[in-house]
């Protein structure tokens, strides 16, 4: 029986030689693509801190006014 050093040792070259395999079927998206997914991803994250900013204004006056009874 081998023990698990050995195994890692010849495992190594194998594992590498898989991952550049599968690095060479990634299709990468062109520069249009990318852009247009960050612009949105910035929208939206604007658009969700918003909608959280004015939750928490909402909740902040609510206690506000309850405590203040």
């Amino acid at each position: 029986m081998e023990n698990s050093a050995e195994k890692k040792a010849k495992a190594g070259p194998g594992f590498f030689k898989g991952v550049k395999a599968e690095f060479k079927k990634i299709i990468w998206p062109d520069r249009q693509s990318t852009l247009k997914q960050s612009v949105a991803v910035v929208a939206i994250s604007v658009v969700v801190g918003v909608v959280i900013a004015i939750l928490d204004y909402i909740a902040k006056t609510g206690v506000n006014f309850i405590t203040s009874i």
